[in-house]
């Protein structure tokens, strides 16, 4: 039997409208109408009714490290993003020697593969963050662990028929040596090739867009910057309009008024990103990225013990609340989250209503906060119910204890 979700308002393409109407059936939307829902129709009485959001940076959440990820801390993650309206999800690896990365990635897609029917929000493959990257603009990442792009090194990742059909995304920098090949074969392999912790400069980075680069990983952090003669990697990536604009818009990252000079700049090309690390959703503590320790402390930004911004603890809505703050258009905001990161990773059936389109819903209250939840047309989360128990409990182990003396706040990403 179909379902019909009616809201006053809906996101339909990149412009809120309403009422409207979206029918289901099998798990896909099979009509949207605007206007007065029919009677069979579940009404939504306020707020707006919008895609499922995709996130395509997420290191790990809730006390979970994809670095060392298990089916159950899999099924936790996947538990924990619906009630921040986030339904499809691409795991992230950071820098780690090639052979490792690549038994880590199976382990993701190993943990991806055992999670239980209508375990909660769904990985979407692997993106690999490292190790081609430029010691120059680390970050986090260790330095000793990088490579240049090499046959070889590829051949790890492209010859391995699993990861090869798994691998959506690959973030690089492509001044190395043999960096332009790897863009080159990697697009060529219907990898997405993203420019990040990269000392390119404004010439380097066009000319990685010219090799088939088209995203840029967290915008301003961890790359060459923005001159006003030399443009850097963000420079070229505002003005070039095949690039999509990852940003980490915790404000923290990245300061209110330059996340509002991105939008006006190139809003119509920017994703908005959690990058994501084990201590999203968890208390102060002390967590792990790729192996490391991170320290969350009361400010609620996560750092290495010597102070340097290590990913966040960022939820996709929160991210899409701090930028309609700072002024930017409620829809545009939401496209940010939701069309623009699917179709920056080739997945046309995600991040809209309209026929054809996997039934992903967020029903969100006037304040922008998701009250409900579909994935698949079946409901994830419901603000009103308690979680579903037959699900896997989120993690109850505590942090490790912060001595919030060691930490620095000098440095930063």
């Amino acid at each position: 039997m179909d379902t019909v979700v009616a809201a006053p308002r809906a996101l339909l393409g990149r412009t809120i409208t309403g009422p409207a109407c979206v029918r289901i059936s099998a798990g896909r939307i099979v009509e949207v109408i605007q206007g007065a829902p029919p009677g069979n129709a579940e009404v939504l009485t306020d707020g707006l009714l919008t895609p499922g959001l995709v996130d395509v940076q997420v290191n790990g959440a809730v006390g979970v490290d994809f670095a060392e990820v298990d089916p159950e801390g899999m099924a936790a993650v996947a538990r924990a993003l619906p009630p921040t309206g986030v339904t499809r999800f691409l795991p992230t690896l950071i820098t780690a020697p090639v052979p490792v990365a690549v038994r880590q990635a199976h382990a993701v897609l190993a943990a991806a593969a055992a999670l239980p029917e209508h375990a909660g929000a769904k990985p979407l493959g692997v993106h690999l963050e490292g190790p081609f990257l430029s010691p120059h603009r680390a970050g986090v990442h260790d330095p000793a662990l990088m490579v240049a792009p090499g046959p070889a090194e590829l051949d790890l990742l492209l010859c391995d028929e699993v990861l090869r059909r798994a691998l959506r995304m690959v973030t690089l920098a492509p001044e190395r040596p043999g960096g332009m090949e790897a863009v080159r074969r990697l697009a060529a392999a219907g990898v997405l090739v993203a420019v990040g912790h990269s000392d390119a400069t404004g010439e380097q980075t066009r000319a990685a867009a010219e090799a088939g680069a088209r995203m840029v990983t967290h915008l301003f952090n961890a790359q060459r910057p923005l001159g006003h003669r030399e443009p850097g990697v963000p420079g070229v990536a505002l003005v070039d309009d095949r690039f999509t604009l990852g940003l980490i818009a915790d404000l923290a990252h990245v300061g209110p008024d330059v996340c509002r000079l991105v939008f006006n700049a190139a809003g119509n090309r920017v994703a908005l990103v959690t990058d994501a690390v084990a201590a999203a959703g968890m208390p102060p503590g002390r967590y792990q990225l790729g192996g490391a320790d991170v320290l969350l402390t009361e400010d609620g930004v996560p750092r290495s013990p010597e102070g340097t911004i290590a990913g966040s603890a960022l939820t996709l809505d929160r991210a899409v609340r701090n930028i309609v703050s700072v002024g930017v258009d409620v829809a545009a905001a939401l496209a940010a989250a939701t069309v623009i990161p699917a179709d920056a990773i080739g997945e046309p059936t995600l991040g809209r209503l309209e026929p054809g389109a996997v039934a992903d819903l967020v029903w969100w209250d006037e304040d922008l906060r998701p009250r409900k939840v579909w994935i698949d047309g079946r409901v994830a989360y419901d603000s009103t119910r308690p979680l579903d128990t037959a699900l896997p409990p989120l993690p109850a182990t505590p942090p490790t204890p912060l001595n919030t003396a060691t930490v620095s706040l000098a440095a930063g990403q």
